[in-house]
């Protein structure tokens, strides 16, 4: 059964702190994520439960299984207390820039490798679900991560980084965005990207690059037009300006495999600029609802 929580609203820091004071307060309002839609066994499926052993967790009154409070969650076996993992959620999620793990690290006094894992996994929390996808105008192109841009024409990426973007055009403005790292600008690597994010329906505008031209069989109203040194896209490339200089400006170094991490925690706030408010719950749900992730085969 339902349960009716008390969902966490806003971006104050002061009315944050009042809410998640202490250990206990911050265990209750993720043990009533956790178990909003009620509770069920993961050993036999028994609905009904007792306290368990230690508080906030619950005890299968059939099998006397004992499920701790963060067990199943990305907030498991983590080497901090749970009051800092969501003082960092809080941070990473409001704050327009987020915070880097260097950053992490001097405010809480923890160690910087421990900010960038715990960083990391919530970056996995913030991957789009690709449950709503950008419809109506949508504008595409390619840029380079990771140095000049000197042989954008030949779309020949050398040793940077190709990411391809998609922004969604909206009668005041932009709407969504969403960017994925590709190997190559050939119409095999976009395909995946434009059929996890652009709808079928949309009205795809790109540059007049080849590699878009196989698409149009899918993408009917897919159309290409002259980029002009990127004249004809100002609003993709302000975006793609904007995510440059964040990147620059906070992180000073990101390494290809934690790129998409970044594009990812990027485009998480920006999808969410209009409905900040409820920013800090919308990661707390991901974060309890994903599995766990160890981070043993990660590189930084």
């Amino acid at each position: 059964m339902r349960s009716k929580r008390d969902k966490f609203v806003g971006v104050n820091s002061i009315k944050f702190n009042r809410r998640f004071k202490d250990e206990a307060s911050c265990y209750e309002y993720l043990t009533s994520v956790k178990w909003e839609l009620g509770y069920k066994c993961k050993r036999c499926g028994c609905e009904k439960y007792c306290k368990g052993k230690k508080p906030f967790s619950r005890r299968c009154i059939r099998y006397s299984y004992d499920e701790s409070r963060t067990a199943g969650t990305m907030f498991d076996k983590y080497k901090f207390s749970l009051l800092i993992a969501l003082h960092i959620a809080f941070k990473i999620s409001t704050k327009k820039k987020g915070m880097s793990s260097l950053e992490l690290s001097k405010e809480f006094e923890l160690k910087q490798m421990t900010c960038w894992g715990f960083k990391w996994k919530i970056q996995q929390a913030m991957r789009s679900s690709k449950h709503y996808k950008l419809t109506g105008e949508v504008h595409v192109d390619e840029f380079f991560i990771g140095g000049p841009e000197d042989q954008k024409r030949e779309r020949s990426k050398g040793e940077k980084k190709l990411v391809i973007l998609a922004l969604e055009k909206v009668k005041d403005g932009v709407g969504r965005a969403y960017a994925q790292i590709i190997a190559d600008a050939s119409a095999d690597s976009f395909k995946p990207f434009f059929n996890n994010y652009i709808d079928k329906s949309a009205y795809v505008i790109t540059d007049e690059w080849t590699g878009y031209l196989p698409l149009k069989r899918e993408y009917p109203n897919l159309k290409q037009i002259p980029s002009i040194e990127g004249k004809n896209f100002p609003d993709l490339h302000i975006h793609i300006m904007n995510l440059k200089g964040w990147l620059r400006g906070i992180h000073h170094h990101c390494s290809e495999e934690r790129l998409q991490g970044y594009l990812d925690e990027y485009h998480f706030r920006f999808n969410r600029r209009n409905a900040m408010d409820s920013i800090l719950d919308t990661l707390i749900k991901r974060m309890v609802a994903y599995e766990p992730i160890r981070l043993d085969n990660y590189a930084t």
